[in-house]
Parts: C-alpha cells; structure tokens; sequence
C-alpha cells in the first residue's frame, strides 16, 4: 500500500521529526510506502499532490490542527497524537492498513469516498476529553509560535547584558551609571527614538551590545501578542488573528501579561469563531472575513480586556511575580525539585512545556524589567538544567551497561550526547518507550536533584534555550554544570540499576524454565 502522512507537535522540533521517521521506518519494514509531510519550525514542503492522490490511506501524527486538511479527503485517515507515533509507530500502520481495508471493503460505509476519521483502541476518548484535547492543541498552537520569540529575544538581550554589562540600561533608557549620566535613546513603538535622532545617536552611546538589546527587546514585544493571536488562530483560522494580536497586545500594555494573552486569545478565538458561523446575506460573505469579523472582533476583544478581565488578571500576574521573587531557600529547591519533575516526566510533552513556558514567561518579565540576579533567571537555570540530565544521563549509562541495551539504543545513546547538551531533551524518548517503568522514574530522579541543586546554589541563566552553548550567559557555571553532571550520574546509576535488576530477573526466569524442561 501506499500511504502518506503529516506530523506535528507543539514546538515544531524534535516530535515532529521523531515521529516522521518512525512512520517512514515502519511502513518500510511492512513492505509498504510511506512520505509524510512536516509541519514543523523549519517550514513546511508540502507533499505532491501527485503523491496524496496515489496515496491508499492518510496518517495524523499531529497535536495541532493540520493545515490545508481538505488535501485529503476521501482518503480513510488515522489520527493520532505525535507521541503515538514515536512510541508505536508499528501499532499505527497496522491500524491504517486496517482502515484502508475496511474502506476497501465498505465502500457504502466511509460515505462513498468521504474522509474516514479511524483513532486506534489506544486513542480513542469520551467527548469531555476531545473537548479538553482541543484545548490543549489551541494552547500548544500559541506556545510553538511563541517560542521562536522568546529564544530569539532572550539570546539577544543576554549577549547584550554579557558584551555591555550592567550599564547597557542606563546607557538606553537614561540614568547614572558609574558617575556618567546618560540621556534616553531608545526608541518607543509610538514616538521613534526619543533623542529625535536616530540609530547612529544609539550607537554612539551604547554600542553594538545596545543594539542587541534593543533587537531582544523588539522580539519580547511581540512575545504576548503572538501567543494570543495564535490561540485565536487555531480556534478560528484566520479570523481570529486580528482580535487575538489586538487582545495580546492590549493585555501586554495593561500588564496582565501571560495569563492576559491566554485569556485574550481563547477569548477572541470565540469570539472571531462565532462569527465566522453566523449565517449572512451573499451579498455580504465576501466581505466578512476582511471587514466584518475583524471589526467587530476586535472592538469586543478590547471592551472585555480594558473593562471586564484585564485588571483582575494583571492583580494575578503582579502577585505571581512578586510570589517567584519571595522564593527563597527551601521554598525555592522544592520549586527546582518540581520543575526537574516535569521536565522529564514527558520529555518534551504537555507537562514538560508548562515547566518550560512558566520558567520563560517569567525570564522575559525579568529581563523586561532589568531584573538579572532574580529566581526567574535561577528558575529557568533549573529547568534548561533538568531538562538536560534526560539525554546526557541515559548516553552514559549505556557507556557504562552497553550489555543492558540494544544495538539501536546504544547507537541512540551517542547521539543523546549532543541532544543533552543542547537542551533537547526529546532525545531521551525512544529509550522511555522501550521500558517506560524503569526509564521515566530514573530520567526524573536525575532531574529532580539537577533542578533542586541549581535552585540551591542560586544559579542563573539569561537565556531560554541553548543548553552548554550558551554557558558564557550563566551565573555561577561551575556549580551549575556541577549541578547538571550530578543529575546525570544519578540518572545513569537509576537505569542501571533498574535495568540491571530486570535482566537479572528475566536471566533467573528462563534459567528455571531450562532446569523445568
């Protein structure tokens, strides 16, 4: 059979490749053909439409909406989440093979040719849960268009901090550094430079590492607005990208922030869904989605963030940042203990970007504010840490047990090396799927320590991703690879020691059925 595919997970990276060459893998090893389509960070290239007409059966691997979906209708389709297909990606194609059969065989039952939706046993949920299952895919959708911003502008404000020091402030906003008073020539979004001059009075006066600052600065604008608007646009296409940018926009002004722009963007996804369904003359339809529905989106969207939810959320977010900075010692290690937790119980899942998305949102809130010794640069030290130890732990235990591990993890394990180091910690996937009970409570041991261990040494990192490449960004570095090579150890001595005890077992069962035969 022929088949084709798109797979998808909330950040673009590692999931959506990961399960792209499961799948391919599979169907090679089944006799069959496969090309799937990535709709990831690095782009798109869409599959021939050539290609999708030939195909026999569709496969979703996807935890966001797939774009463009009509390519494929009239094809039965399996859809999945992305972590289906990393983890079994064998148990898939058996169950597309099935839907292509069953279509084959019903042709009266799929409707004469229209889209066959088939979910295996595995993935099948109640109708509470599909609604929670969009939810999160909404929410996912926001946070991976997101993120590109926040690594963007955080590396570039932190270099800006690391080649200007501390006075690169004071240099563009106007103040005293070092008894040299400084007058303001950075821009405003309304206003231009506020020197009425313009790049050059910049460079003069701060330099290249201002200029830097200034483009980090530039790209953590955008950071709530495209949050919002990509919330709004999973929940209503296009039309809702206008009202959740304007919505994010003003919850960013206001200061309600992250928890404004979630707010904002489910708020204005509705809003703009609603009236993308409402029933209009013809002589109207053309001009809805251009005028109509951003029109009146927006003027609602705005109403209800200034009048009705804003303020309440910005009393949220102001008590929330001053609760992170209160965290102070043992307080502020079980706060690493619990981010270690969560990095690695899911690798890269929904558990592992709440982690993730909670240590960023409160990074750019800090560095917003000029904020640079603060636990939000100690709290996303111990989560870029955490996630780490997954990968770089695993990669020594099979250099140390290689008997423990199959000639495909071993080979994993080399590549974990480079995975860990920086900062993907998806790498640890394939082996959490071989033996989920031994590896995921070993993975989390390690990371737990690694995220109490920085938050206790008070480490911090200026950056939101990057992992040892960006170890010029860190304070205290010596403690917080300390920190990282101690999570790693544990992590490996755990599978060792998990696994070791199951080989010793399954050894001992088949020695007693040999004396038994």
């Amino acid at each position: 059979m022929k088949f084709v595919g798109v797979s998808s997970c909330p950040t673009g990276i590692a999931h959506t490749y990961m399960a792209a060459e499961a799948l391919e893998q599979a169907a090679k090893d089944a006799g069959h053909e496969m090309e799937v389509e990535t709709q990831g960070s690095a782009g798109t290239i869409p599959l021939d439409p050539q290609t999708i007409a030939d195909a026999d059966g569709v496969v979703f691997a996807a935890d966001l909406p797939v774009r463009d979906r009509e390519r494929f209708e009239g094809k039965p389709i399996i859809d999945i989440g992305v972590k289906k297909a990393v983890h079994d990606p064998i148990g898939v194609m058996a169950a597309a093979v099935a839907a292509v059969e069953e279509a084959r065989a019903n042709p009266a039952a799929t409707g004469g040719g229209s889209t066959t939706t088939v979910a295996s046993p595995a993935t099948k949920v109640t109708a509470d849960a599909s609604v929670g299952n969009k939810i999160r895919q909404w929410l996912m959708t926001g946070v991976s268009y997101m993120i590109p911003f926040v690594a963007a502008g955080g590396i570039l404000i932190a270099l800006g901090f690391l080649f200007g020091g501390d006075g690169v402030v004071a240099k563009l906003y106007g103040g005293t550094f070092e008894g040299v008073t400084y007058t303001s020539v950075m821009p405003s979004f309304d206003g231009g430079f506020a020197s009425g001059n313009d790049i050059f009075d910049l460079l003069r006066q701060a330099g290249i590492p201002g200029l830097l600052f200034l483009l980090g600065k530039a790209a953590f604008f955008f950071l709530v607005p495209i949050l919002s608007g990509f919330i709004a646009f999973a929940i209503a296409d296009r039309p809702g990208l206008v009202p959740g940018i304007v919505g994010g926009l003003l919850a960013a002004v206001i200061g309600a922030g992250f928890l404004g722009g979630l707010a904002s963007g489910f708020v204005a996804g509705g809003i703009a869904f609603y009236l993308t369904r409402l029933k209009v003359p013809k002589g109207v339809r053309g001009v809805m989605p251009v005028v109509v529905i951003p029109l009146i989106s927006t003027i609602v969207i705005g109403v209800v963030m200034l009048l009705a939810i804003g303020k309440p959320i910005a009393a949220a977010q102001s008590w929330l940042t001053d609760w992170l900075s209160g965290l102070t010692g043992t307080s502020g290690i079980l706060l690493g203990i619990l981010l270690g937790l969560m990095m690695a119980f899911d690798m890269g899942g929904p558990v592992n970007k709440v982690a993730y998305t909670f240590a960023t949102g409160g990074l750019t809130t800090a560095i917003a504010a000029g904020d640079m010794a603060g636990p939000a640069l100690q709290i996303m030290a111990a989560v870029m840490a955490a996630g780490m130890t997954p990968p770089l732990g695993l990669a020594l235990a099979t250099a140390i047990r290689g008997k423990l591990f199959t000639a495909a993890e071993r080979e994993n394990g080399l590549a974990c090396w480079l995975l860990g180091l920086s900062f993907i910690t998806e790498g640890a996937i394939p082996f959490a799927a071989a033996n989920p009970l031994r590896v995921i409570p070993a993975l989390m041991a390690g990371s737990a320590v690694t995220g109490g261990l920085v938050m206790a040494v008070h480490a911090t990192v200026e950056a939101p991703h990057g992992g040892i490449w960006v170890i010029a960004l860190v304070g205290k570095p010596v403690l917080y690879l300390l920190a990282i090579v101690i999570g790693t150890v544990i992590t490996a001595a755990v599978t060792i020691a998990l696994k070791g005890a199951q080989a010793r077992k399954l050894a001992r069962t088949d020695q007693l059925q040999s004396v038994s035969v």
